[in-house]
């Protein structure tokens, strides 16, 4: 440790967080790391940049660090792989229900997964709001076993390592750092929590109007199976991602298989018909991204279906197993 460092440090045991992580450094480490993986909005990129700049002042073991956090990582992701693999979509709805951001959680991890496949586990963890979804992503889709323990430990060694390393190689700059930050605390902890409030409060207030719109606009099963028995000229189109269909391959009778990314290219819908989208995200959004899309060339009679396919074979309803070619008109 240079002298600087030590007279820094000196300065820095007046606050008290830092003497609180030198002494309990690893137990915040694991439960911290643990809490955000499981689902918790806790994001642990300071923390690593933090106990990797005390390793680097001697007051931590990096290798230790980075083992611990990996561990704790490892250890959630399991669970939610498990947990993926035996009620899927139930706990991806959940997840996506306490998101700020419903849309993006389960399509953002399906297209990752489409285009990627188990390389999505190596970066997803730098992604917020991702990594709790991507892991039980991987149970639904039937992800190996074997490849997912490689690529999750290897995702998390990239994850933790590169933070902490990067506290580590900085720790004398980040100790000057600290010390400015604590003279003007105060201020600055004001400042990013107004500007933090503002950030939530905003998109709370999208969401709203997003979900009011939605509801406005949709159909029930009832309401659907009501028509589809009166022989109703309706178009129901199934719009969920090819991995959805892959890991659940049924369908609402008659349903016609057009996912979000095809219909952005061939939006060749009948102007003159009822459509009616269903999906199987939170909230119908993905069947509400779709209605827009729809409304944006000309079709004004656009509903998403409630609850989506989920809701639909709640209530009983008959439904149709897939041919492998899930054709699209």
């Amino acid at each position: 440790m240079t002298p600087h460092s030590s007279r820094h440090l000196t300065e820095l045991e007046m606050h008290e967080i830092i003497p609180f992580l030198i002494k309990h450094g690893y137990t915040v480490l694991f439960l911290w790391v643990f809490a955000e993986t499981i689902g918790l909005p806790l994001p642990s990129s300071p923390l690593f940049v933090t106990v990797g700049a005390l390793a680097g002042m001697g007051h931590m073991y990096l290798p230790a660090c980075i083992g611990l956090g990996v561990f704790a990582a490892l250890l959630s992701d399991v669970m939610w792989y498990y947990m993926g693999r035996r009620d899927g979509r139930r706990i991806l709805s959940w997840l996506c229900r306490i998101s700020l951001t419903p849309d993006f959680c389960v399509r953002r991890t399906e297209l990752l997964f489409a285009r990627y496949g188990e390389r999505t586990l190596l970066v997803t963890k730098f992604i917020p709001g991702l990594s709790a979804v991507t892991t039980p992503f991987a149970g639904i889709i039937r992800m190996r076993l074997a490849r997912f323990l490689l690529f999750d430990i290897l995702g998390a060694i990239i994850w933790v390592g590169s933070l902490t390393g990067l506290g580590y190689v900085f720790s004398e700059q980040l100790d000057y750092a600290l010390i400015y930050a604590m003279r003007f605390g105060n201020t600055l902890f004001i400042f990013l929590a107004g500007a933090l409030a503002i950030y939530l409060f905003r998109k709370y207030a999208l969401r709203r109007r997003f979900l009011r719109q939605l509801f406005n606009a949709r159909i029930t099963p009832v309401q659907l199976k009501q028509k589809i028995d009166s022989g109703e000229d309706v178009l129901i189109l199934d719009v969920r991602h090819a991995l959805d269909i892959e890991a659940d391959p049924y369908s609402i009778p008659g349903a016609l298989h057009l996912p979000l990314e095809s219909l952005k290219q061939h939006p060749d819908v009948p102007l003159d018909r009822e459509v009616v989208l269903y999906c199987t995200c939170p909230s119908e959004a993905s069947s509400a991204r779709v209605a827009m899309l729809l409304l944006r060339h000309g079709v004004v009679m656009v509903r998403p279906l409630a609850g989506g396919f989920n809701a639909w074979r709640d209530h009983g309803y008959p439904v149709e197993l897939l041919d492998s070619n899930m054709r699209s008109k």
